[in-house]
């Protein structure tokens, strides 16, 4: 049983989830496995998944189908919404983020001076006293634009049946 929609949405996502996880290891020289399932970066991962699902079911059904329609206007809809509600809520994190940051500083201030390495001291406990909020949220409209191509071009690229 293969289900060529579901399988091409899925598998869209895992691959522009692995393509994160590879830029961020070659970026940061670091393995970060959030980055295999987080959100936010390029290239976005929701769009990949929401265009291959609206192009696998516009190769099935035809694109004057309701279910076409529908596919679209929630690919629209999660699209606006990584653009918009998300990246913006990642961008308020960042600058709480950085008032954190500030205020720890501030109230360390004193300690810190008191000895040989003063931005050792503050660096190494914002490290060990305090969580700092997710940052990678939402995408810019390059992000979003280029997981829609790789979802609509992998869609395409599918096999309709095994």
């Amino acid at each position: 049983m293969y289900n060529y929609i579901l399988v091409t949405a899925v598998l869209s996502w895992w691959l522009s989830q692995i393509i994160k996880f590879v830029i961020n290891l070659i970026k940061f020289k670091e393995f970060n496995f959030e980055r295999l399932t987080g959100a936010g970066g390029w290239p976005s991962a929701h769009s990949s998944m929401v265009c291959s699902a609206s192009v696998a079911v516009l190769r099935t059904e035809g694109v004057s189908s309701t279910a076409f329609a529908i596919v679209c206007i929630f690919s629209l809809i999660t699209m606006y919404d990584a653009m918009g509600v998300r990246r913006a809520a990642g961008q308020h994190a960042k600058e709480i983020n950085k008032i954190n940051r500030y205020l720890l500083n501030f109230d360390d201030i004193k300690d810190a001076m008191a000895t040989s390495d003063p931005i050792g001291h503050i660096s190494k406990k914002m490290e060990t006293s305090y969580n700092f909020m997710k940052e990678y949220l939402g995408h810019t409209p390059f992000e979003v634009l280029s997981g829609a191509v790789i979802g609509i071009i992998f869609a395409f690229l599918m096999p309709m049946s095994v």
